[in-house]
């Protein structure tokens, strides 16, 4: 059997595509030529192919910057249950986020009888969250889907069924706002929602500790490296252009503390939706200005203090292959992006900038280029991730919803 594949729509694919939605959809849900070949400029059509004919597509409108609406999800007859739908929708969700810093609102709606796109929707991450009074056929009602590119999390003891036909139950069960749907299921034999009810945050109790946490931690930085830049400035033998690199990092994170508070006094305001974007700053100067230089200078510090050259290559060492497993960890600032090879590259430098540095001192060797090397790593870390990366990866392969134990 010979295998399908996904790829954006281009405009040659405008007829195949018309004539792919009149034999798949209703009519009433077919978008104009004109609108179809709109979304294709814009790249927000996702097709399947199957032995080079167009088998498949999910196609998206934009409105805003903010809000896409999925408007066609359609696969040929006789290549449905196959994982295209789920493989094209997964993609273009993909697509969205990586358009922007802030990735947009991704919609759809789909009625009460549209049990198939529901269990789709359902499946790739997005929940029901009202009901859509539209106007049009009163059998059937129609529910706004949203996607959750964020994880939240359930209350285990407040989820409820109601069959799909309930209508006037699953209004009352959706009106509350703390409510979803987030599971189409069997039940006495029938198709029934699951209704689940999600913990309210308080954004801004929760922005406000983010702010606080953010400050403390830069403060305690700032504090161990005027400590060790006191040090620095009171030993004859320690190298200069550590003693600059020390110097820099403490510019850096006073820097990532102005921008701490700018994002506690963005969030007194509440003028505008810019506390995230805020919070990136301080965060990034924190680590890459503050935190690895700080680290990385350690075992230069205890070269000149011990004058032991085994020890302090071991603590060099050390603290190279912890710098490297937090680097592979959930919990740096790298892993929260996709990588490209020159950013592996300046992520291995890092890592073994304290075995390199240390070595040198202890050799009474010339260390200006491993700084200059070190400050041109870690500089070039820092413009990547506020100036080059946008959206989180792997947002898609995050359970979007989990049930709080």
């Amino acid at each position: 059997m010979a295998a399908w594949s996904t790829r954006a729509a281009s405009p040659a694919d405008l007829a195949p595509l018309r004539s792919l939605l009149a034999d798949s959809c209703e009519s009433a849900v077919i978008p104009s030529s004109e609108l179809l070949a709109d979304a294709i400029d814009r790249e927000l059509v996702q097709v399947a192919e199957y032995e080079g004919e167009l088998v498949g597509c999910v196609a998206a409108e934009m409105p805003s910057p903010g809000h896409a609406r999925l408007s066609v999800i359609a696969i040929r007859a006789g290549m449905r249950r196959r994982g295209m739908a789920s493989r094209l929708l997964t993609e273009t969700v993909k697509k969205l986020h990586r358009t922007s810093s802030e990735p947009p609102l991704i919609s759809a709606l789909a009625t009460t009888e549209q049990l198939a796109v529901t269990h789709l929707l359902l499946a790739c991450g997005f929940i029901g969250t009202r009901i859509m009074r539209t106007g049009g056929r009163t059998g059937a009602l129609p529910i706004h889907y949203q996607y959750k590119s964020r994880v939240e999390y359930l209350d285990p003891d407040a989820r409820h069924l109601v069959h799909v036909t309930a209508h006037e139950q699953l209004k009352e069960s959706l009106s509350p706002s703390d409510h979803a749907v987030t599971a189409l299921v069997p039940l006495g034999g029938k198709p029934a929602f699951e209704i689940a009810r999600f913990e309210q945050d308080d954004p801004a109790a929760l922005q406000s500790g983010e702010a606080a946490a953010g400050i403390a931690f830069s403060g305690s930085i700032l504090a161990a490296i005027t400590f060790l830049l006191g040090f620095a400035f009171s030993s004859t033998r320690f190298p200069d252009d550590v003693r600059l690199l020390l110097i820099g990092a403490t510019f850096s994170t006073v820097l990532s503390l102005i921008v701490y508070a700018s994002a506690s006094g963005e969030l007194a305001r509440i003028r505008s939706n810019s506390f995230g974007r805020i919070m990136k700053w301080g965060n990034v100067l924190s680590e890459y200005g503050g935190v690895l230089p700080f680290l990385i200078s350690l075992p230069v510090t205890y070269a000149q203090a011990s004058g032991d050259p085994w020890t302090t290559m071991v603590l060099a060492v050390v603290l190279s292959a912890a710098i490297a497993w937090y680097e592979r960890s959930e919990f740096s600032i790298a892993h929260r992006f996709r990588r490209s090879r020159f950013e592996l590259a300046l992520t291995m430098l890092t890592a073994a900038s304290p075995t390199v540095g240390a070595a040198l001192v202890a050799a009474d060797a010339t260390s200006w280029p491993w700084t200059t090397a070190l400050t041109l790593t870690l500089a070039a870390r820092t413009w990547l991730y506020l100036f080059r990366r946008g959206a989180e990866a792997d947002i898609a392969e995050r359970r979007q919803w989990q049930i709080k134990e």
